[in-house]
């Protein structure tokens, strides 16, 4: 028990322990969104398209959350509109402006060398950089985002279920969809810290999937979400500490055991569910 005890002598466990938790809490929340819309690729993509702007924020000797934040806003707000225009699929669209943003910081990284932030750290997550203010700014976020959600329910429901109906009766659902995209930018950015670009996608889609094997409720499968996302991210973060392996992987690979156990005990009905999301 003490060896357990032991890592929460350090304040820098004890900062990446909340915001891992947090964080996980987070992702799980928005990716309820991100998976019932059938863009569980926009996670992979977005956070792709703010390593564009963490290598040129780096290099040009700005503060990384204003390059990469701009640039994943940008980013998000391109894919919104682009995928509202119909000319092509989400999926193209994704695929096009994320992957180019992505290509583009590793090209800048090669042709002018790694300064500034981790490179490893921006790409698989570090909890050695986590501070107080990580700490508080993850906890503001995350409660403004709960609040919204909340706040605005009944158009998440709509819009998400049915956006059609949901514009003819009214519902601005472009304003949602936008809203939505820069709150998955702003999440994936406020967590790219721990979990690295590399895998904030997969903690977007694991809770709310194994949340959506569990239930039919929207209602319930956000709270579920959450529920597996902070607790992926505690659990992650101890053994990322006594296995001494990176946060970000850790944290996922106990978010991919959870999704495993689910899977096995639920049957045939949690992955008819599944399978409905896919469809």
């Amino acid at each position: 028990m003490q060896e357990l005890l032991r890592p929460f002598e350090f304040e820098f466990f004890r900062n990446g322990l909340i915001v891992a938790t947090v964080a996980g809490a987070l992702c799980g929340l928005v990716g309820v969104y991100v998976v019932l819309k059938g863009m569980s690729y926009i996670g992979h993509g977005l956070s792709h398209a703010i390593f564009g702007g963490f290598a040129a924020s780096a290099l040009i000797g700005i503060d990384f959350v204003l390059g990469a934040g701009i640039w994943g806003v940008a980013s998000a707000l391109m894919i919104n509109g682009v995928t509202r225009r119909r000319t092509i699929g989400a999926d193209a669209a994704i695929g096009v402006i994320t992957t180019a943003s992505f290509a583009l910081g590793l090209a800048l990284f090669a042709v002018f060398g790694r300064r500034g932030n981790s490179f490893d750290a921006a790409l698989f997550g570090s909890i050695l950089g986590v501070d107080t203010a990580d700490v508080v700014a993850i906890v503001v976020l995350t409660v403004i985002v709960a609040a919204a959600v909340f706040l605005g329910y009944r158009h998440l429901l709509f819009t998400t279920f049915d956006p059609e109906v949901a514009a003819a009766s009214g519902v601005r659902t472009g304003l949602v969809d936008a809203a939505m995209m820069l709150v998955l930018a702003t999440s994936i950015l406020a967590t790219m810290q721990v979990l690295g670009v590399t895998l904030i996608a997969a903690s977007l889609v694991i809770p709310a999937t194994v949340a959506r094997m569990l239930t039919d409720s929207f209602s319930r499968m956000l709270v579920l979400a959450t529920g597996i996302g902070a607790t992926s991210g505690f659990v992650g973060m101890n053994l990322s500490y006594h296995l001494d392996v990176q946060s970000g992987p850790s944290i996922v690979l106990v978010g991919a055991g959870i999704f495993a156990v689910v899977f096995t005990v639920t049957g045939t009905r949690g992955r008819a569910r599944a399978a409905g999301v896919a469809a």
